[in-house]
């Protein structure tokens, strides 16, 4: 099986991508954590690797070649913001908060004061959605691809677990694949 899980930085991704992963059996792979070995193995720190990424789309379409060559390798829960748009998955789960308490539950984490964390998001927001629009032609606000989206201001961390995982065992249940899915929607219309 394979799980996108997508949302913004603070919005609780890495929470549910590793709490299902040990929930379902399944490896977790990060593609920030893919973006962090990139940078070691050039040599470069993050924030040199980012400024790459805005001159060109190369950066992240190495990380795309990398998520897919790892799905092909077999299932798991794949965690990034672009996730649900370049694989093929059983299950999209996009994760929304908003900024404001992203950016309090960010300065938490990294020690930092809220206005920074407010800031730093804001600023890295407009430009993933500016890089993501131009190499991708992906509107970051457009939820269609995703088959749940959850709000994460909403649900903590163990009703959005639930919710997810109930979510996976329909789809367990009901055996339906991704285009039967997908098709069987348009019943309901």
């Amino acid at each position: 099986m394979i799980i996108t899980i997508s949302g913004p930085p603070g919005s609780g991704t890495s929470t549910l991508a590793r709490a299902l992963a040990a929930e379902l059996g399944l490896r977790y792979v990060n593609s920030g954590e893919i973006f962090r070995r990139m940078a070691t193995e050039k040599g470069i720190t993050l924030k040199e690797l980012g400024r790459l990424a805005e001159k060109g789309p190369e950066v992240d379409y190495l990380i795309d070649d990398a998520q897919r060559e790892l799905a092909r390798e077999g299932g798991g829960i794949f965690e990034g913001r672009l996730s649900g748009h370049v694989l093929e998955a059983d299950l999209k789960i996009m994760l929304k908060t908003d900024l404001r308490v992203r950016a309090e539950r960010i300065a938490r984490r990294e020690n930092k004061l809220f206005e920074d964390s407010l800031a730093e998001s804001r600023s890295r927001e407009e430009c993933e959605a500016r890089r993501y629009k131009k190499y991708y032609n992906i509107d970051m606000d457009d939820c269609t691809v995703y088959d749940l989206v959850i709000d994460t201001d909403r649900w903590n961390e163990q009703g959005t677990l639930a919710i997810s995982l109930s979510a996976v065992r329909c789809l367990e249940e009901g055996g339906l694949s991704r285009g039967a899915r997908r098709s069987s929607s348009s019943q309901w219309a």
